[in-house]
């Protein structure tokens, strides 16, 4: 029976994971190094409740009763000691993973599931020097974590059936949409897809095809719109497969084949415009509000999801 969990990282991708484990009713020790860090994660996860609250998804008990689940900590041993499933949400850094992966086979359960949040490295990097390789997974969440309702599960081959087993339904119960991997290749399935398309969009731009809100607007009013709810297989089975045979062999040929980065983003990125962090990107963000372009986002992603969930 999983009833305390602990997340390790407070960040961009750890504070919301752990929202949503004590929106389900789940004990919470959101561990960091500072108590600084843990202060602004709380503030995060005290305006994600009060959004959910203001578009009707949670109540006001149901805000106060999360925020008291969730303990704060800048002690490891102590937020993993009594922890059923430990979550690491720390920078990708294999390095420090493997750190953090000593310690926590020092300190925690050992039937405590170790889950990590990687995008980057395969499970089988991530258990090189694990002591219990069994009770590693991966659950890879999206951001924010809090609303989008994908997980990708990658398991090794030394990966317990019944870790497997308790993740599966774990996501299930927070209510994600988990999905278990039949191999472990890299980037997943999501980022495999979402690089495709990106690299592809990028492109298009370099060569002038259109401009970056009008390549953007294609996606959300016309393939993100339609995808929303009919994926790309279906979508296939749907317009006929003779037909997206003819497609594909007459587009394939002329569609880009880089295997690096677009020269447009590596421009930007050597100038120091990295997107909203630095205040330019392919856009500029310099008489923009960031947080309220987040907060139309989020308000966006709550509505969606609750659409879906009327179907």
């Amino acid at each position: 029976m999983i009833k305390h969990v602990a997340v390790i990282g407070s960040g961009v991708m750890g504070h919301g994971i752990a929202q949503l484990y004590a929106l389900a009713g789940f004990s919470v020790s959101l561990y960091d190094l500072q108590e600084e860090l843990l202060h602004k994660a709380k503030a995060s996860v005290e305006q994600s409740l009060d959004l959910l609250e203001k578009e009707g998804v949670i109540t006001e008990q149901d805000k106060s009763s999360a925020l008291e689940r969730i303990v704060l900590t800048t002690d490891l041993q102590q937020a993993v000691t009594e922890a059923d499933v430990i979550t690491e949400a720390v920078p990708e850094v294999i390095e420090l993973k493997w750190q953090l992966f000593a310690q926590l086979e020092q300190f925690a359960k050992p039937e405590a599931i170790i889950a990590s949040n990687t995008s980057t490295f395969s499970i089988a990097r991530l258990i090189e020097k694990a002591k219990l390789p069994h009770r590693f997974i991966i659950t890879h969440f999206f951001n924010p974590a809090q609303l989008v309702p994908l997980v990708e599960i990658v398991r090794h081959e030394q990966t317990a059936e019944e870790v497997v087993t308790a993740t599966v339904k774990l996501m299930e119960r927070i209510g994600k949409a988990p999905v278990l991997l039949k191999k472990d290749v890299p980037g997943f399935i999501a980022n495999r897809l979402q690089t495709a398309l990106m690299r592809e969009a990028f492109h298009l731009l370099e060569e002038g095809v259109a401009s970056a809100e009008d390549i953007d607007t294609v996606m959300k009013a016309g393939i993100g719109f339609r995808w929303a709810f009919v994926g790309p297989i279906e979508t296939a089975d749907f317009g006929g497969l003779d037909t997206w045979q003819r497609v594909m062999d007459n587009l394939a040929p002329e569609l880009d084949q880089s295997i690096t980065a677009p020269q447009i983003i590596s421009e930007h990125v050597n100038k120091g415009e990295l997107g909203t962090k630095s205040g330019a990107g392919i856009y500029s963000y310099e008489h923009v509000s960031v947080a309220d372009r987040l907060h139309a986002r989020d308000e966006q992603f709550i509505r969606l999801t609750k659409l879906k969930n009327e179907r």
